[in-house]
């Protein structure tokens, strides 16, 4: 199915001037724009920022994929113009691929549906609402298009292309869920009817692939019934739905490997669907995949002493960091929060450091680092729910951790 050559060719249809997630509306317009494929406006954003979509192919059955459903989850947005980059591509040594594909299905891309949540990177829309929550009020303009597409289309298959935690773990394992999927549920029992049936298969198919790059990388998500969510109700509508989501990768912090994998996943999804290769695959192809969990942090220091009313004990300390826009939403800096402290034995992180010999002290202790980086004022007790930001005393030297990262 070409798998291993899209992996190993996707440099030669990445687009090359999305290189970073906080990109904005107005840097994809040209992109659209130049496009050869059929292209229209199908609405616009509560600030009144063009909704556009895209079709690819002529085939007999009907796809919608839509990606930036919510504004900070940019991934699946980023490999959707690799995806347009690929089909224009000629002579590449996959036209047959892509022949087949467009031979027997009828893509249609909303590359961004929430222009304006995109804008200031963040999860909902101008008007403070989660459009994810919001498939049966229809507050937003932005849903009322999605759920207009899925009524005026009657696609058979629909993929929801999402972000999620980088701290997802696959299953109980040290494993970030790269990737996670879901069928997701169609009423409150969760019942398994064609539709639903249909979602499982392709998945089961995707995780197959996705297997040979980030092994034992991949989650599923809970499917326990949302009645307010697009995706529980595209299902309950009548077009399968794929939910996937684009989680966190060892040193990938602007999620270009994840971007990479979104391409491979996607199309050899749309193959599988277009072969009927999909009917292959049983419920329990669908059950091996794991369940996603969250037992990771994103630095776990073992070994850790620390000092209270002269008194030292041995602990490990659990960091989370989180990123805060800044300039405009077109960059980040990293906050950090001291999580847990105390026996942490049935979590893993993401990083870790042994801090054996060692003992964790306030950086107010040490003037010669605060002027060496320059730091403002920090934390004066290393506690739960604080900054993330002290320091390792290991005697003959000193490891500092500022913001959750380890600065040597």
């Amino acid at each position: 199915m070409y798998t291993t050559e899209l992996f190993e060719k996707y440099e030669n249809f990445k687009e090359k001037t999305l290189s970073k997630r906080r990109f904005k509306h107005k840097d994809i317009l040209p992109l659209i724009e130049k496009l050869k494929f059929s292209k229209e406006e199908v609405g616009r954003s509560f600030e009144g920022r063009k909704i556009q979509k895209v079709k690819i192919g002529n085939g007999p059955r009907k796809i919608l994929l839509w990606s930036q459903m919510h504004g900070n989850e940019a991934t699946a947005t980023m490999a959707i113009f690799d995806i347009f980059n690929f089909f224009e591509s000629k002579n590449d040594g996959f036209d047959k691929f892509k022949s087949y594909i467009l031979q027997n299905l009828e893509l249609h891309f909303v590359p961004m549906l929430n222009p304006d949540g995109a804008e200031r990177f963040i999860r909902r829309t101008a008007q403070g609402i989660d459009m994810n929550r919001d498939a049966l009020a229809l507050k937003c303009p932005e849903s009322k298009i999605l759920k207009d597409l899925v009524e005026s289309l009657k696609p058979e298959f629909s993929f929801n292309l999402h972000d999620q935690n980088t701290r997802y773990s696959a299953g109980k394992s040290p494993k970030q869920a790269s990737i996670s999927f879901l069928a997701t549920a169609y009423n409150e029992d969760c019942d398994w009817n064609e539709n639903r049936i249909k979602a499982r298969q392709t998945i089961s198919a995707m995780n197959e692939v996705l297997q040979e790059f980030i092994p034992n990388g991949i989650g599923r998500f809970s499917d326990e019934f949302e009645p307010r969510a697009f995706g529980d109700n595209i299902q309950k509508w009548g077009s399968s739905l794929i939910l996937i989501e684009s989680g966190g990768f060892p040193n990938d912090p602007e999620k270009q490997f994840l971007r990479k994998l979104n391409f491979v996943t996607i199309l050899s999804g749309l193959y599988s669907i277009a072969a009927n290769s999909i009917l292959e695959y049983s419920l329990s192809d669908y059950l091996t995949i794991p369940q996603n969990e969250k037992y990771l942090f994103d630095l776990k220091i073992l070994n850790a002493t620390m000092l209270k009313n002269e008194k030292a004990y041995t602990v490990e300390v659990g960091i989370n960091i989180e990123e805060k826009n800044i300039a405009q939403a077109s960059d980040f800096i990293n906050t950090s929060v001291i999580d847990d402290i105390g026996d942490l034995s049935v979590f893993w992180g993401i990083q870790t450091l042994d801090a054996n010999g060692g003992v964790l002290k306030p950086i107010s202790e040490y003037p010669e680092i605060i002027e060496k980086h320059k730091l403002a004022k920090y934390p004066e007790e290393v506690l739960e729910g604080e900054s993330a930001s002290f320091v390792l005393d290991l005697g003959e030297k000193q490891i500092l951790i500022l913001n959750g990262s380890i600065v040597a």
